[in-house]
């Protein structure tokens, strides 16, 4: 708020009828700004503290040698492998590829939405592992368990694309593991 001092300057008279001109002076209020302060920075402080960081969450395996006899055994029903290879392909197949005589299909599909694209492949696996499920093939702790194996040709960007597919598809067990020999003869057969 601004206020006008309409005060006299307080000096003499100079003579009979002269008057002399009063001199205005402003002043600010500077209370209301005061307030406008203290509200943004409450405001900021409430907006920043209520945002949370978001990352991803990655359970590293543990430093210490697990005997063969201990290790989860996944079932081949539930498995879907994704090699991630060179110009964003993904190269998957179903099962864990352990029959060297019985090689398994290997098929290729891309990180892009439609009918092509590995978010698909990932949904029909889980539908078919959860039909198993109620038919009884499988027990109720067998989930849809996703392989990812990277090649040195893939990006860090597929990486990435890969572990949100799990995420958006809401895939609880998967797990990044090295690709073998075998995997790249795949991919090169492809």
């Amino acid at each position: 708020m601004a206020e006008m001092d309409t005060s006299s300057g307080g000096g003499h008279k100079k003579g009979p009828g002269v008057k002399k001109a009063k001199k205005l002076s402003t002043r600010i209020d500077m209370t209301p700004m005061v307030d406008l302060g203290f509200l943004l920075i409450t405001f900021f402080m409430f907006t920043t503290t209520m945002s949370k960081p978001k990352t991803m969450e990655i359970n590293m395996p543990a430093k210490d040698k697990v005997e063969d006899n201990q290790q989860t055994k996944i079932k081949a029903s539930t498995a879907l492998t994704l090699l991630l290879g060179n110009n964003h392909r993904v190269y998957y197949y179903e099962g864990l590829a352990d029959d060297p005589a019985n090689p398994p299909a290997v098929k290729v599909a891309y990180f892009k939405p439609g009918a092509d694209g590995i978010r698909n492949v990932i949904i029909a696996k889980k539908q078919a592992v959860s039909q198993l499920q109620q038919s009884g093939g499988l027990g109720p702790k067998d989930n849809a368990v996703v392989l990812i194996k990277p090649d040195a040709t893939s990006t860090y960007e597929d990486m990435v694309n890969a572990l949100d597919e799990m995420a958006i598809n809401d895939v609880k067990t998967y797990a990044v593991i090295d690709i073998t020999d075998v995997d790249k003869e795949f991919m090169g057969a492809q």
